[in-house]
């Protein structure tokens, strides 16, 4: 009987903390901005003898935050450690982070595992460290920039309880989301800011046991992360099926053949000789201290994502999509708090025609200079049948590209919708009178033929007849024409 395989799988989130400096030491953490490589450096994060680090409050605090978000225990006695190993990118020759006592752990994450279950995945730690440098790989030679090193960094790592591709995506996903929520970290994977690492095994289903795994590292975007985790989880099934064993390795993802390879032997705590840094004293957090962070969380977005169906009526997929960023889910809000129209109206408009505009024109939630008093009264001319569906959507990207007043792009643009029956009626008669055949056609049972008759209407009216009243005119035409 051929052996059916589960995954097993934990992830390692790698994100850059948004502090001016660095870890351990005055230079800007916008390594970003340097004008040339090697120049955002001093003797600390370069790794001069001598250099003495000094911790990092802010980053602290952030770090902190986050292990509450996460619903992690903070240990008020947390301590650093260096990590020894050697790699051009490390100047010091070892790492400074968090081994033994990490600033967090203990915590807690719901997601779904794809079938529309919830799962538990357990945080093992939340621990803060420092980043290497960044290396550029020539054809003979690698170069090397130290602006990076030494940038505050936070590393989130989870129990093996993920069991699914989709919940690893959806840890990820949700990870991402809550350190946007706090402002400590941009989300934005292009720039390197946010890496996941992956540690995989597989085995039989049913059983308890935890197999070799293998970890993939640098996986910077969701789409890495889906694809490395599955042909990985594939790859080590065959191994045991064609009767191999799996070898404890770190592997790279090649995201252009769409395969992982292997980088070197998977490294195990002993391997990096961690011991105390003798630099640094151990951090001693008070509890008022830790109240105090814990005053700064902000509502986070499952909490949101329940009031927003609560309050709003929202469907659960309507709500994540608004509570997905922080700044489009306080956008909505405002916009439903000056508005009188129904809130799922206001969820539409945003989805629809708001973000289409945003999508097309390259641009982020963040990006939007539209008032949120002007987009609600834009949304309640629609509601109020002072103007159509189709004119609203001319006068938002009017809105969009050149602001103004949406009353006055209505007047200008001669958009106010045309309510009165009679006037309608004769046109739609003129409509059916001048079209006989199709007329013959739709009463023949050709029944798509009325959306046709509707377009002739909305082209005659320049798309400002009441679409409501339109349609129960024609209806009535069209039966009356029936032989």
């Amino acid at each position: 009987m051929k052996l059916t395989y589960e995954p097993v799988i934990g992830l390692e989130i790698h994100g850059e903390l948004l502090t001016n400096s660095k870890m351990f030491c005055s230079c800007s953490a916008d390594y970003g901005s340097a004008p040339e490589p090697n120049t955002n450096i001093c003797p600390t994060c370069t790794g001069l003898p001598g250099a003495m680090p000094v911790v990092n409050k802010k980053a602290t605090e952030l770090a902190a935050l986050v292990g509450l978000a996460l619903n992690c225990s903070i240990n008020k006695h947390n301590t650093f450690a260096r990590k020894n190993y050697y790699y051009p990118d490390l100047p010091k020759g070892y790492q400074i982070s968090q081994y033994e006592l990490p600033i967090a752990e203990k915590g807690l994450l719901e997601v779904n595992d794809g079938s529309d279950n919830q799962l538990n995945v357990r945080v093992r730690r939340v621990h803060i460290e420092e980043d290497t440098a960044k290396l550029a790989h020539e054809k003979n030679y690698a170069l090397v920039d130290f602006n990076r090193a030494g940038v505050p960094l936070l590393e989130i790592v989870s129990e093996p309880d993920i069991r699914t591709v989709e919940a690893a995506l959806d840890y990820a996903t949700k990870v991402r989301t809550i350190l946007r929520y706090l402002g400590v970290n941009s989300g934005d994977m292009e720039k390197g800011v946010l890496r996941f690492e992956a540690n995989i095994s597989v085995r039989p289903v049913g059983s308890d046991e935890f197999r070799t795994r293998t970890e993939i590292k640098n996986l910077n975007s969701f789409r890495a992360l889906v694809r490395a985790s599955q042909y990985e989880i594939e790859r080590q099934i065959k191994i045991y099926e064609e009767g191999g064993t799996v070898v404890q390795e770190t592997l790279g993802w090649d995201d252009v053949r769409g395969v992982t390879t292997s980088q070197r032997s998977k490294e195990e705590a002993h391997d990096y000789r961690y011991f105390p840094e003798p630099d640094l004293p151990p951090l001693q957090l008070s509890d008022s201290w830790i109240a105090e962070i814990k005053s700064r969380l902000p509502e986070l977005p499952e909490a949101k994502t329940s009031r927003f169906i609560s309050d709003f009526g929202l469907t659960l997929s309507e709500a994540r999509f608004l509570t997905s960023e922080r700044t489009l889910a306080n956008y909505f809000e405002s916009v439903v708090s000056k508005s009188k129209s129904p809130a799922k109206t206001i969820h539409s408009w945003i989805a629809g025609e708001f973000m289409r505009y945003l999508n097309d024109s390259g641009l982020s939630i963040d990006d939007v200079t539209l008032a949120p008093e002007t987009l609600a009264k834009l949304i309640d001319m629609v509601t109020d049948k002072t103007i159509g569906a189709s004119a609203g959507k001319t006068v938002l990207t009017e809105l969009f590209k050149n602001g103004g007043d949406p009353a006055q792009i209505v007047k200008e643009k001669n958009l106010l919708q045309m309510t009165d029956v009679n006037a309608i009626q004769e046109i739609v008669m003129k409509i059916l009178n001048d079209n006989p055949k199709e007329v013959d056609d739709y009463n023949a049972g050709k029944e798509t033929l009325f959306q046709w008759f509707m377009g002739q209407v909305a082209r005659a009216t320049k798309g400002k007849a009441d679409p409501n009243v339109t349609k129960e005119l024609m209806v009535k035409g069209l039966e009356e024409r029936k032989k």
